[in-house]
């Protein structure tokens, strides 16, 4: 069901963002999994092999996912836009919008237990509404498509590359997104 949603996207190129583009960057990982990281947009990296969080934030996030007892490949990672956006800059609210509904439909076919949201942008495309990262970081809150489905908010690994500070919260965090998927 993934691979047709992807032909529909390619087909249809809806997302404004691909025009300028090289393409588009599909979310990848256990289709099965309960748990679904989102993040803000490919980067350079992502762009240029088609795959999500390959660069130095995703060999990060790897690192951080496996001393908590995660492992890539158990989980479904993917980004709220699915190309590069110019310069690298943050999608604005309209590339967001043309965007958001291959990633309802994406979570939707996973139906995971949990969405972690990898930043303030995430946050705002899963929740519909822009809210501070560092009032809300380590909240759960209801997904508003499937009230079954929690939705967590953690910092964007690449925010932690250039704020080692916040490294120990990020753990944190893994460690409880693990207990969580774990039921205790």
């Amino acid at each position: 069901m993934l691979k047709a949603l992807y032909r529909k996207l390619e087909e249809e190129r809806k997302c404004i963002l691909y025009e300028g583009a090289s393409g588009y960057v599909f979310g990848e990982g256990n289709p099965h999994s309960p748990v679904v990281f989102v993040g803000e947009a490919p980067g350079e990296e992502e762009d240029q092999q088609k795959r999500p969080f390959v660069g130095r934030a995703g060999r990060y996030l790897n690192q951080k996912l496996e001393e908590v007892g995660l492992r890539r490949e158990e989980i479904y990672i993917t980004n709220v836009v699915k190309s590069r956006p110019p310069g690298n800059r943050k999608p604005t609210a309209k590339e967001m919008q043309t965007c958001l509904p291959y990633l309802r439909k994406e979570i939707e076919i996973i139906n995971p237990r949990l969405i972690v949201c990898l930043g303030a942008t995430a946050l705002e495309g899963i929740l519909g509404k822009s809210m501070p990262i560092t009032k809300h970081r380590g909240a759960f809150f209801d997904y508003p498509y499937d009230r079954r489905i929690r939705v967590f908010l953690t910092y964007h690994p690449a925010y932690i590359l250039r704020n080692p500070g916040a490294e120990d919260e990020f753990v944190e965090d893994l460690k409880r997104i693990k207990q969580f998927l774990s039921g205790s």
